[in-house]
């Protein structure tokens, strides 16, 4: 028997309760998604029941994934080093500082 949730017999929409599953997150996560407006949603009926649409959800994982793969690709690079483009953080350890610097 196959998983409800990944099959297109759900329908268009899913419920909160039908993303967070996708995701693996708690309701609660899925809901603070929503509700910061990371994770595009409508209200429907006179409850407000939130809804996702199944197709947002899934560019919302592919643009995770291109989230993740650029910033492995900039913690790769040269200029993921430099503190000032990397919000003060070092990203390679083991780097030696300024003051390490033979000279």
């Amino acid at each position: 028997m196959s998983d409800p949730v990944s099959s297109a017999s759900v329908g268009r929409f899913l419920t909160l309760a039908d993303t967070a599953q996708i995701l693996n997150v708690s309701v609660a996560a899925a809901l603070d998604l929503v509700r910061t407006g990371e994770l595009p949603a409508i209200r429907i009926g006179a409850t407000g029941a939130w809804r996702v649409e199944r197709l947002v959800l899934e560019s919302y994982i592919e643009a995770k994934y291109e989230e993740a793969r650029r910033l492995s690709l900039w913690e790769q690079s040269d200029f993921g080093n430099i503190p000032e483009l990397s919000e003060g953080r070092i990203l390679r350890p083991g780097t030696p500082s300024e003051g390490d610097q033979p000279g």
